[in-house]
């Protein structure tokens, strides 16, 4: 039988009589033998195109759904189950490498006889499967083959009575990814021409893999930058609105952390602390860290002003930061203690009661409680201007912040008088670092302002022998150490001499006659650490600086 396209088969009548067919007979049997396979030939061209356009559809659902955003495993499932329609088999399986990239899983699969279940290990290394990942070579063949082949049989092709198998790579470009493997009960093998189709099939899955694999990272590095966005947001955060705060000592971070607790609330805080020490700086961090941060700063140095001018000036302004509280004279206490409390004040000369939605920052260098015991504070403002006290600390209790302070402080004036420093001695800075500093940040930046005056060079000059004088002037006037304070700053010291060399016989813990061990407990319990931005030399664009 055969068509103008090809030969379809054959018609065959047969009969024990002798010349049973005649010639008529023959002609007969010629046209009907013609219709059948016109017939024929038009039911496989149906059927042919019926199968052909169901393998387009197939790829163009695969195609479509690499620019979805469907779940993978769910697009996977839905074209094992037409693949394996189309492709007429039993079995149909997309298999992933695990964790660890050495043992296949079946990731999705279309299996009616339930051989295997999703994220089912398929065992060992010598599988089909697991020849064909290592190798990236497709696999075609019967049961036969993979035994004669030398590779392992998967029990489960005999179990589910597989006979013939497709086994070929997902290609990605830079590695293979897995495998897309089909099976049939049927004794009949794969042909090229399924094969070169299925081969398609491979090629848009192992895109698909390939792109839910660089989205799963590309996920899984956003997370990641997105903690660590938060991290160096608070990081960014605490150095921008600390900007003006230099130093890493320990006890200089136990007060930015209680700026950081205190600032989000609308508290009213009591900034304590000896002259110079930076109050003022902290009180303008607790600002800039508060829901107030975009309205106005006022500060006002009550101690400054003539008591007959400090009511107007007190009660002219509604929001802001006030320094020499203990310099209040006691009828304006009254007023302000109205102030906190109840939020409203009379202008001086009005009889106008006002109302203000104001934050107080209060800051003194007096004891405030000891005023109360002489009468000469109230203790009603005491109490409410001291709901959360901050104690900062003197310079010569964070000594590891004095080489931060010193380059600090260069920088500032060099760049301000277009000088050129590029060295600070180190016999300077050890100096620097063994002095008291009875009047804290203030009195060393002065120092340091004078210091690149007397400059002309690279190198910075500081007039020492003034520390000296004002260290055996202030011997006999200077506020008594406590015990702590004492012992810190003789660690200090002797660390200082050694270059912080803590162990050896020329060490400080050798110095100081204690074992290593012990000098170290004594460090972390009292805050002692060195600084790491120690500076000998000065930025390059300083040394710029001059023309």
């Amino acid at each position: 039988m055969t068509t103008t396209h090809r030969t379809l088969g054959r018609l065959e009548i047969a009969s024990r009589r002798a010349d049973a067919y005649s010639d008529d007979d023959i002609r007969q049997l010629t046209v009907v033998a013609d219709e059948v396979a016109v017939a024929l030939d038009n039911a496989l061209s149906h059927e042919q195109l019926h199968e052909g356009q169901d393998r387009l559809t197939l790829l163009l659902d695969l195609t479509n759904s690499l620019v979805s955003n469907l779940e993978l495993r769910d697009v996977l499932s839905s074209v094992m189950r037409n693949a394996r329609r189309i492709m007429r088999s039993d079995s149909a399986i997309v298999a992933l490498p695990d964790a660890d990239s050495r043992h296949l899983r079946a990731y999705a699969l279309d299996c009616p006889c339930d051989a295997l279940q999703e994220d089912e290990l398929i065992e060992g290394e010598g599988t089909v499967a697991a020849h064909v990942f290592r190798t990236g070579k497709p696999w075609v063949g019967r049961v036969a083959d993979v035994l004669e082949s030398g590779l392992e049989l998967n029990p489960t092709w005999l179990e589910r009575g597989f006979t013939v198998g497709c086994v070929l790579p997902l290609a990605g470009r830079y590695r293979i990814l897995g495998t897309l493997g089909l099976r049939r009960r049927e004794d009949k093998v794969y042909t090229k021409h399924e094969i070169n189709f299925l081969i398609q099939v491979a090629n848009q899955i192992a895109i698909a893999v390939e792109n839910a694999l660089a989205y799963g990272e590309i996920r899984s590095l956003k997370d990641k930058l997105a903690e660590e966005r938060v991290y160096l947001r608070d990081e960014i955060r605490t150095e921008s609105n600390f900007e003006e705060i230099v130093g890493k000592s320990a006890v200089l971070r136990r007060v930015l952390k209680d700026v950081e607790t205190v600032a989000p609330t609308d508290s009213t805080v009591l900034i304590c602390g000896e002259t110079g020490t930076g109050k003022e700086l902290i009180a303008r961090a607790i600002h800039n860290l508060s829901p107030r941060r975009s309205k106005a700063f006022v500060k006002l140095n009550c101690a400054a002003i003539p008591t007959g001018l400090l009511e107007s000036e007190l009660f002219g302004h509604e929001k802001g930061a006030f320094t020499g509280v203990g310099e209040i004279p006691l009828e304006l206490q009254t007023k302000l203690l109205r102030v906190l409390q109840e939020r409203e004040f009379e202008r001086l000369g009005s009889g106008r009661t006002l109302r203000t939605d104001a934050r107080l920052i209060a800051a003194t260098n007096r004891d405030l409680a000891a005023l109360v015991a002489e009468h000469k504070f109230r203790a009603d403002l005491f109490y409410r201007l001291n709901v959360f006290p901050i104690h900062v600390p003197p310079l010569h209790e964070r000594p590891e912040d004095i080489p931060l302070l010193v380059r600090h402080f260069v920088e500032h004036y060099a760049r301000r008088m277009n000088r050129a420093i590029e060295t600070i001695p180190s016999e300077t800075m050890e100096a620097l670092t063994r002095y008291r500093w009875p009047g804290n940040i203030r009195e060393l930046q002065n120092l340091i302002e004078r210091a690149v005056i007397l400059s002309p060079g690279p190198v910075l000059r500081v007039p020492l022998g003034d520390l000296e004088g004002r260290a055996t002037a202030g011997q006999h006037n200077g506020k008594a150490q406590t015990l702590k304070e004492a012992e810190r700053g003789h660690i200090v010291a002797t660390l200082t001499d050694t270059n912080w060399v803590v162990a050896g016989t020329r060490g400080a813990a050798a110095r100081l006659g204690m074992n290593r061990s012990t000098l170290q407990f004594r460090m972390k319990k009292l805050g002692i650490v060195r600084s790491k931005a120690e500076p000998t030399y000065l930025p390059q664009r300083l040394r710029r600086a001059a023309p």
